[in-house]
């Protein structure tokens, strides 16, 4: 039987396994070092990110799967340089606001969750990273289980220790989600609003990463509620992020 994560899985994972650390200190340490050894296999393909583009992910062949093979998700790359600045500061506004400062787990954030999501006894706040996000995105599944949860802490980790933040958010604008066969910014712009990234205006990076949580309910280019109230917060929140701190885009 497969274990399943409730609602809020990251907030989950944490709570159960941090006292299980403290009481078996011991064990813990063991159990941590095969845990790292047999998970950390998609690690030694990281490196090789900072400088070469994917073709497919993990979760393009997932969704193949779903579809019964009828299509195969195609991915469209794009160089992070020419995509307008907009839309690096719309994401990360959106999905982690502090990118630029953890090292792939932001655990401040997770514990505000965590709290969030108690008192409101839903999930209204999620805890993953842009670096946690694409690490499931190239690697795992959708799959809520412990065991992918895990992979994703550590993958997240190494990615951090092995690759510029540069090449993070390079591989994450072309690898996520954003609609039924649309992967990468690259054919999400062209899909939705028949131009190149580069081109895309303030308002549209913004609709762009407002559906990122939801990107097969819904669409950038539309006027639902939704939209319309996560992209006008995106806006209000994009002036504030400062894209690769010290150094020049």
């Amino acid at each position: 039987m497969q274990l399943q994560f409730p609602h809020f899985e990251l907030g989950w994972f944490y709570e159960k396994t941090i006292p299980l650390i403290k009481r078996n200190k011991f064990k813990s340490f063991f159990f941590y070092i095969i845990f790292l050894l047999y998970f950390s296999v998609p690690s030694f393909q990281i490196p090789v990110l900072e400088y070469n583009s994917f073709r497919v992910t993990s979760l393009m062949e997932q969704r193949a799967i779903e579809n019964e093979l009828l299509f195969y998700p195609q991915q469209s790359w794009v160089s992070v340089d020419d995509v307008t600045p907009n839309l690096l500061r719309a994401i990360i506004a959106m999905e982690d606001g502090s990118f630029f400062v953890h090292k792939g787990i932001d655990w401040k954030e997770l514990k505000t969750s965590i709290r969030v999501n108690k008192r409101r006894r839903r999930t209204a706040r999620g805890g993953s990273t842009i670096t946690m996000q694409l690490a499931k995105n190239l690697y795992l599944t959708t799959e809520k289980s412990l065991l992918r949860k895990g992979k994703e802490f550590l993958i997240a980790v190494r990615m951090e220790k092995e690759l510029p933040k540069k090449a993070i958010i390079k591989n994450y604008i072309n690898a996520v989600e954003w609609g039924d066969g649309i992967f990468g910014i690259k054919a999400a712009s062209e899909e939705y609003f028949k131009k190149d990234p580069g081109e895309l205006t303030r308002s549209e990076c913004s609709r762009l990463a407002a559906v990122i949580p939801s990107p097969l309910r819904y669409k950038p280019n539309t006027n639902s509620g939704y939209v319309l109230r996560r992209s006008s917060i995106i806006r209000g929140r994009m002036s504030d992020i400062i894209l690769f701190p010290g150094k020049r885009l």
